[in-house]
């Protein structure tokens, strides 16, 4: 059906915009300005906030990177100097202390009690510190000893002595006594006197040990 107002412009009622159209329309453009606004505020102050973040990580990171670098040099030493300390340590186990085994040796002959079990003196005293692995030998160590006794038997007691002492623990135990008697003038004591070999053979390293 075609309506057809004849009415003068002044007197015709004027066309509007309906109200649901517009409320529709004013709440779209609302939406999306709060969706425009929402996303630009993720994208800038989300972001801003992560770099100013990492900015103070890196400042951290920066000032730490000097103490890691120290750290790690220190660490280094660390492992130099112990593998120092382990090559001195294995170096010290493998020496023998001279002076710790004779004076030992002087305590052996000493308890002796200058003839109640044995008297005994040394004419030399001979270190062989020279080691070949090939022929199973460490060093030596040997001496011409002499018994100043009758009594054979002060021989044997002076090595069991010795065999028993700490002396020893850095050698193989002594070979069975043995000597020869030697005749002294009878207005000297003593008057008989053996002379026997003391023979020792170090043990290696790290039987030593």
């Amino acid at each position: 059906m075609i309506t057809i107002n004849l009415l003068p412009a002044e007197y015709r009622r004027r066309s509007r915009t309906p109200v649901k159209l517009m409320v529709g329309f004013t709440s779209a453009v609302t939406v999306n300005s709060l969706g425009i606004a929402w996303l630009a505020w993720l994208f800038f102050g989300v972001v801003a906030e992560v770099d100013s973040e990492k900015n103070v990580l890196q400042l951290e990171l920066d000032g730490l990177r000097p103490q890691v670098t120290y750290h790690k040099a220190l660490d280094t030493e660390r492992s130099r100097f112990r593998q120092r300390e382990t090559a001195l340590a294995t170096i010290t186990d493998s020496r023998v202390s001279w002076t710790r085994k004779v004076d030992e040796l002087i305590d052996v002959v000493n308890r002796g009690g200058e003839g109640a079990r044995h008297f005994v003196w040394m004419d030399d005293l001979t270190v062989d510190q020279r080691a070949d692995p090939r022929k199973n030998s460490f060093g030596s160590l040997r001496a011409a000893g002499h018994s100043g006794s009758d009594n054979f038997a002060q021989v044997a007691n002076f090595l069991e002595d010795l065999e028993n002492s700490p002396f020893v623990q850095d050698f193989t135990p002594p070979a069975p006594p043995e000597g020869t008697q030697t005749l002294i003038d009878e207005e000297l004591v003593p008057s008989v006197v053996w002379a026997f070999p003391l023979s020792l053979e170090l043990k290696s390293p790290e039987d030593r040990q």
